[in-house]
């Protein structure tokens, strides 16, 4: 079962529910994915019209790299569930001998760095997104879609922050501390590049929409 090919009803019910995934991860993913598709909505919106006929190329080349970071983004999103249920097999396994104890802690320990890329692939992800909502500003766009694009920073902005939740709180339990201090860079990295942009974005479409 693909999650991204749930109905949204179907999608909330299982989140809702007492199974452990999908959880934070996937709906962080799926917050970037609408923060993308949001965005190339607005590209979309910009092309085909008059007034904005000197924002249509570029706007053109922006919604299909927002498709594509919508694509990317639910992806990621059926991947990071299966992720978790590799880690939760790894605790299953039996630990009757030293022989079995080795190796489902190494299965764990494994699983546990497929936990933590998946959700670090997120914050890239919606890193880029944020820097794709952004240059619609600096290029122009249909400023009729001005809240859309205000929604579409506070999604990616979201899935940003809680893929790096889902990152913290894996590489907390990793043994390998150079992986774990490797991930935790690049995440931080990540959230000092990205969220002033994405905040910046928002005050800037704020202001906008109220004639400043």
């Amino acid at each position: 079962m693909l999650l991204a090919e749930l109905k949204t009803s179907e999608f909330v019910d299982l989140v809702a529910s007492d199974a452990p995934a999908p959880g934070g991860g996937s709906v962080a993913a799926l917050e970037g994915s609408i923060g993308a598709a949001l965005t190339a909505m607005v590209a979309n919106l910009t092309q085909g019209r008059k007034k904005y006929a000197q924002f249509a190329e570029y706007a053109a080349q922006a919604e299909a790299e927002g498709q594509a970071l919508k694509e990317r983004l639910l992806a990621v999103m059926d991947r990071d569930t299966q992720a978790f249920n590799a880690v939760s097999a790894a605790f299953s396994l039996p630990k009757n001998t030293d022989e079995e104890k080795a190796a489902r802690s190494a299965a764990i320990q494994e699983g546990l760095k497929g936990c933590t890329k998946t959700p670090m692939e997120m914050m890239e992800l919606c890193a880029e997104g944020i820097d794709l909502a952004s240059s619609l500003l600096e290029h122009g766009f249909n400023d009729s879609s001005a809240s859309d694009l205000g929604v579409a920073f506070l999604s990616l902005s979201a899935g940003l922050r809680g893929a790096w939740l889902n990152v913290l709180i894996n590489i907390g339990s990793l043994k390998d501390r150079d992986f774990a201090r490797e991930y935790r860079r690049r995440g931080e990295d990540l959230l000092q590049r990205a969220l002033p942009r994405a905040d910046a974005g928002l005050a800037r479409v704020t202001a906008l929409i109220e004639g400043n």
